[in-house]
Order: C-alpha cells, then structure tokens, then sequence
C-alpha cells in the first residue's frame, strides 16, 4: 500500500560557497581507555607533539603510556599528547583496549560480564589525522577528519549499502546535522563525538563503497535546520507505530522531534519481538545499575507515552516497590536484550516475557520507514522534512556553526 505523505516542500536559498568556507571537520573518539596503539600511513607518517617535537616514520608507529607520558616504540617522550599526520593516504590503525572484562549474553538474554584472556582489538583504516592523549593511566584515540569523510565512515555502519538511494542520502544528511550538532553542544571537550552506537558508528573506510560515495557527494554540505542551527537528527531502526516526542525519551522539549505516524516499517525484522528473560537475571541487572531491589513478584506496565511506548514500569518485590523510567529499565537489562520499551508483560513466573515492537528509542528518524519510502519514490528531502517537522535543508556554508 502506498502511503502519502502531507508535507509541502519548500525551495530554500541555499548559498553557494567555495570548498574553503564549507569545509568542516569533526573530532571522532575512537578509545577512551586505549591501552596500546600502533599507526602506519601509506607513505610514512608525521608525528608531532605538544612540546614542539616533530618526528618522520617510514615504519609503523606503536605508541603507549607511562607516567602520565606517551611512549613511542619504547621510548618516552616528555609530551601527554601526539598528533599523526600521514605523509599521503590513509592511516592503519590498531588500537588495542584497556578493557579486562566484555559484555556477553547467558541463555535467558540477560547481560553479564567475562574475564578477558587478552585485550580486544580494533583496526581501522581512516583519512584524517589521529590524536593520541594520555589520560588517568590510558589514551583518548581520536580521528580529527572532514565531516564528509566521517559522514562516509557512519553511513555503511547505520544503515544497509544495499539500500535505495534516495534512503542513504537521507541517512547521509542525518549523519552530518547529527556531528555539527555534537560539535556545537561539545566546544569545550576534546572531541565532538564516539565512534560507537552512544552517538553515531563509526568504523572509518570499512564498507565505503561507490553507492555510499555518491549518497554523501549528492548531499555534501546539506543539513536540517531549525531557526538556522543545526538541529538533534535522532534516528534509530524500528517505530512499529508513531515514532516518539524526545520529552518522553530524553525530557528535551525539542518542536521538531514530536511524534509522527509511521506505518512504513512492517517489513523491518525488528517490527515484532518476543524476549524471555529469568527472573534471578533481572534482579542481578538492577542491583548492577544501583537500583536495590529483593525477590520480584510483579513487573508491570505502569503509565504509557502517548506513542504508546512504556513510560514507566512498577515492579514489586520482597522488600517494596520501585518505579523506573521505561527508558531506564531498558538500559538497566541491556539495550540489546530489550529491543524498545514498546513492550507487553506476556507472563512472569521463573522467566519473565515481554512481547513488544520495534527497536531503539523512535524519536526522529525511522530507518526502515525512510527504506520504504525511498522504494515508493519519495526523495530524501521529503522523507526527513516528514520525520522532522518544522524542519528545513539547508547547505552549511549559509549556517553558524562556530560558537561565538
């Protein structure tokens, strides 16, 4: 069935500037708990350090820390911070973590934690410079790269290459109002946003291809503005119904993330759901967040958003009663364990059982609703002037996009 959509499409001005006034970058933290990292650039690399010190490589750089100082293929050097440049090309980076412990998920769903017999690894390969930063007895890894680049990097990693175009130039202009956004809330901090899914991933040139290179060049420069700022481009994967008001999610009163109706998604895997969970499991998920509780008796469903997600949940137990934000039970059991809080209480005996729809926190942007309308021959600008109301394209050049 084809749906319309009621929305007047407005030509907007847009300014045309030279590539020097429009060109942004954006500071990516890759690792805040970096335990080792080793960098080689196609031709050589550039290293240059707080202290004035610059060095050339032709081999690849291994850096770690010690006393508060970096340490450069074994030797100490007097500066907390270095910068990376490659003499041409990309930069190869391995990061290794200082994390001693993962996340792993036992036969009922609920999370717990696994020594570790070696730390984890990332390899990236990326465009820009890196950052290396030493920090409480670990390294702030951070890719300082154009937004276009980055925009490349996030587009394969949060949406399917394979889809309509028209659906990842939407994603590819989210991508980028999201960064500026970042960037504008965050001046005062060492970076504007993490490469994972607490903003936006990123996974550098890995799944770059020639339909996501055309998406981002389609839309270079274009963003969604509200009163001329770049605006919150939230999305996530599944509403399964109308998408959310940011105030029931995150209590921002934002006029351009207000709740839409989204019956574009029933093709998503994620539209419907079903998740058994043991009772012992979540008391121990709870108690883990902080959140005391004794033996559960009963977890219902206490108020309900609008949207019909759930806005809080009571749950009674040997030693009371706790009422939790619907959004704070989620985290609290795992994001990956509970899809959304649009969810039923099925049974509760041993295990509990939720049956529910959709998946992420539906505010903005629904990915597989944008999929579907992309199919149908909606345009981009279209299909994100629906998801965000009030809502206008323009190119950055035209926008403030420093503080003063």
């Amino acid at each position: 069935m084809k749906y319309v959509l009621w929305i007047m499409l407005t030509v907007v001005p847009w300014c045309m500037a030279d590539a020097a006034s429009a060109a942004q970058s954006i500071r990516v933290l890759l690792e805040q708990q970096a335990k080792k990292v080793t960098v080689q650039g196609d031709r050589g690399l550039i290293v240059t350090f707080a202290n004035g010190e610059r060095r050339s490589a032709t081999r690849p750089v291994t850096v770690s820390v010690a006393a508060g100082h970096l340490v450069m293929n074994g030797t100490r050097v007097h500066s907390p911070v270095a910068g990376v440049h490659a003499r041409g090309g990309d930069l190869s980076v391995v990061i290794t973590s200082q994390v001693i412990a993962a996340p792993t998920r036992d036969f009922g769903g609920a999370l717990k934690k696994i020594p570790l017999s070696t730390p984890p690894s990332q390899s990236l390969r990326i465009g820009g410079a890196l950052q290396i930063m030493a920090r409480d007895g670990a390294m702030l890894i951070i890719n300082d790269i154009d937004i276009e680049e980055y925009v490349k990097g996030v587009v394969p990693s949060e949406m399917s290459a394979g889809w309509h175009l028209e659906a990842l130039k939407v994603q590819a202009v989210a991508t980028r109002t999201y960064a500026l956004y970042q960037r504008l809330a965050n001046a005062g901090r060492e970076f504007d946003v993490v490469a994972s899914t607490q903003d936006q991933v990123y996974r550098g040139r890995q799944g770059v291809d020639e339909r996501v290179q055309q998406a981002v060049e389609a839309t270079r420069d274009i963003v969604i503005t509200y009163q001329d700022v770049p605006i919150l481009a939230a999305f996530s994967s599944t509403a399964a119904g109308p998408t959310e008001d940011a105030m029931n999610v995150w209590s921002k009163d934002l006029p351009y993330l207000k709740g839409v109706e989204c019956p574009f998604d029933e093709n998503s895997p994620y539209y419907q759901w079903r998740v058994e969970l043991p009772v012992l499991s979540l008391e121990q998920s709870l108690r883990k967040q902080g959140i005391p509780v004794g033996t559960i008796a009963t977890v219902t469903p206490f108020l309900y958003s609008r949207a019909g997600r759930v806005d809080k949940i009571r749950i009674l137990h040997s030693d009371g009663e706790v009422i939790l934000r619907g959004q704070d039970f989620r985290k609290a059991v795992g994001y990956s364990v509970i899809p959304s809080t649009q969810f039923e209480i099925e049974a509760l005996d041993r295990m509990v059982v939720l049956a529910g729809r959709g998946s992420g926190h539906a505010v903005g942007l629904c990915q597989w609703g944008a999929k579907e309308l992309a199919g149908q021959g909606y345009p981009y600008d279209a299909i994100l002037r629906y998801y965000f109301p009030g809502t206008e394209l323009k190119q950055t050049a035209s926008l403030r996009l420093s503080n003063p």
